[in-house]
């Protein structure tokens, strides 16, 4: 059974919250979900830590599924803020966070601001830290003129635009792929969950934002898993850095992995071990 509560931000909205009803455990995942989705894209990763007797806690991002629709506040200050006041009312400790995509940099910023006092370990699972932009320092990144196109898809006629960017996020356009029409149907409903201010606010803020500062002040040992064959977040712009300049990082990297790793079938058992093996240590 997935509990639902919700906790207030100090910035106002309420944050959404799921969690199992599990036995005693020896300590708590809390995974953040990738734009434009919400905490149910955890649902397989929550019931296999629970399983193993860990309690996971998965939210709703502020704009996203059912957490407040607010206007602003769709900036990764703000996002780790919210993470803060949600781990803090709930008096969370020896965590692991567990991030995806957008997620990523919500936790990278949650550190670089609030420190690793209650964090045990941490995964950036496909995660848009250092930066995603291409530029000066980052020609591996990804032109301006993608961005530009994905806020001007939402803009334009969301509901198809999230039908069509289902397809490269999963990678169900390559040979031999195991996406079900499921795994798309699901992507459609969480996005379509997401408010249109937010969804085009947080391709600013992900496109743009830099947390190189941020990862330097991980001192907690970090699994960053990347799939080699991610169409959104290129691994060598993010992942493969990311790994270098955290201090005591490991980088798995899945041969022909999606962007959608947790979820598509195949991968998503793969990363459950793994992110298990992690929390076991």
């Amino acid at each position: 059974m997935c509990r639902s509560y919700f906790t207030a931000s100090a910035s106002g909205p309420r944050i959404r919250t799921c969690s199992p009803d599990v036995r005693p455990h020896a300590g708590s995942g809390g995974p953040h979900h990738g734009w434009p989705l919400n905490g149910d894209a955890w649902q397989d990763q929550l019931k296999a830590v629970a399983d193993n007797g860990f309690r996971g806690i998965a939210h709703d991002r502020r704009g996203h599924g059912r957490s407040t629709p607010v206007w602003d506040g769709y900036d990764f200050d703000t996002f780790a803020d919210d993470l803060d006041d949600l781990i803090t009312q709930l008096d969370l400790r020896d965590v692991t966070l567990v991030a995806h995509w957008t997620g990523g940099g919500e936790l990278a910023r949650y550190i670089g601001r609030h420190g690793t006092g209650r964090i045990r370990s941490a995964v950036l699972l496909s995660a848009i830290p250092p930066l995603m932009l291409q530029g000066p320092g980052n020609s591996e990144g990804v032109p301006q003129s993608v961005f530009d196109g994905i806020k001007k898809g939402i803009l334009a006629e969301r509901s198809q635009f999230w039908k069509d960017a289902a397809v490269g996020f999963f990678g169900a356009d390559r040979d031999g792929n195991k996406v079900t029409q499921g795994n798309k149907d699901a992507f459609w409903y969480m996005a379509m969950a997401e408010t249109i201010e937010g969804g085009v606010a947080c391709v600013d803020a992900f496109a743009a934002t830099d947390f190189h500062e941020d990862l330097k002040k991980f001192d907690i040992p970090t699994l960053v898993v990347h799939g080699d064959d991610d169409q959104i977040v290129p691994i060598d712009a993010t992942g493969r850095k990311s790994a270098q300049l955290i201090a005591d990082a490991t980088l798995k990297v899945y041969e022909g992995g999606s962007h959608g790793i947790a979820l598509v079938p195949g991968d998503k058992e793969k990363f459950n071990k793994d992110l298990l093996e992690l929390l076991r240590r």
